[in-house]
């Protein structure tokens, strides 16, 4: 996989038996400084942690992309959050670990939105290739990867 590659599979949840299955949680807040059909640049604080993030399709083909992070000051964060563009997201994600693939460990991530989202719930897995295999938990949901309504730049 190239250096800065995405390779990311998002499906909806079933229900909420993926909540005893989490080895822990983390509260997210992120907001887009810039967000269009092609790229975004997002500010996420989780937990006590802060992050800017840049997300690309335009140099990677198929559902992989372009991904660029650097952790960043916390105070920093906060700043940039007051000048996002409206629309923030708050959740919680659920770490929840995914039988290992070739020996390299996967996890599933399971947001559950707050809010004006309040009672959307996605799942999703990071892959090393757009064809590795991994097994679905009995929670998982329809696939939706690659449609735009459920990026979280989107909602």
């Amino acid at each position: 996989m190239a250096k800065n590659t995405e390779i990311e599979r998002k499906f909806l949840v079933t229900s909420d038996a993926f909540k005893a299955q989490s080895k822990t949680s983390h509260a997210i807040e992120q907001g887009y400084l810039c967000r269009d059909a092609e790229r975004t640049i997002r500010v996420r604080i989780c937990d006590e942690r802060a992050f800017l993030t840049i997300k690309s399709s335009t140099l990677r083909e198929g559902i992989a992309k372009f991904e660029w992070e650097k952790e960043i000051a916390l105070a920093d964060a906060k700043e940039l959050m007051a000048i996002c563009l409206p629309g923030t997201v708050s959740k919680t994600r659920y770490i929840i670990p995914a039988p290992p693939y070739e020996g390299c460990a996967r996890k599933w991530e399971v947001d559950v939105f707050h809010d004006r989202l309040d009672g959307r719930v996605l799942a999703e897995i990071e892959l090393g290739a757009e064809d590795e295999p991994f097994e679905r938990p009995d929670w998982l949901g329809e696939e939706v990867t690659g449609q735009q309504q459920y990026y979280n730049a989107n909602m």
